[in-house]
């Protein structure tokens, strides 16, 4: 039923549903926050399972926290995991690394090692830092966005015809 709805009202229906999300500002805001610095981290895939497993564990909020892992989704994750890579190598102090013209076990261990170190240094900066952002922005948006009244939308009114007797 929902592909029958137009694309404004499928993103109507998922700003109702954020605002109508149960809790006090501050476990709101926690379960964002934790959600977003979860999806900083270069776990493409398990983030959600990851988020909401913290979330119970930790007593926030699950549902914010699975709306927040969405900050990296196939459309922004190869520019924040770059960005991640250049910031942890720039840290780590090392080069930039270059394709190797040959394939073998020894070249791709020492590759792979030479992303997953810099990136995972990166990411951990990210994390924190808009961890910290999103937690006091959805601390002050909350408030505000659920004071917001939302508007019906306008239905169609079913005619009655001569087929339709009321039986």
């Amino acid at each position: 039923m929902w592909r029958r709805w137009s694309f404004s009202r499928q993103l109507k229906l998922f700003y109702i549903r954020f605002i109508r999300i149960r809790g006090a500002p501050e476990e709101i805001a926690e379960g964002m926050a934790l959600g977003i610095f979860i999806g900083m981290t270069p776990t493409m895939g398990a983030q959600i399972l990851i988020a909401v497993f913290f979330a119970a564990l930790l007593r926030k909020n699950k549902i914010a926290a699975a709306l927040g892992v969405f900050i990296t989704n196939p459309v922004t994750a190869p520019l924040i995991y770059g960005l991640q890579y250049e910031l942890g190598r720039y840290l780590l102090g090392w080069k930039r690394l270059r394709l190797p013209t040959e394939l073998s076990w020894e070249i791709i261990r020492n590759l792979s090692w030479g992303v997953i170190v810099p990136l995972c240094v990166g990411s951990l900066i990210f994390a924190v830092v808009f961890g910290l952002l999103a937690y006091f922005l959805t601390l002050k948006a909350i408030p505000v966005v659920k004071r917001y009244k939302i508007s019906r939308w306008p239905r169609r009114r079913r005619r009655i015809g001569p087929s339709d007797n009321g039986a």
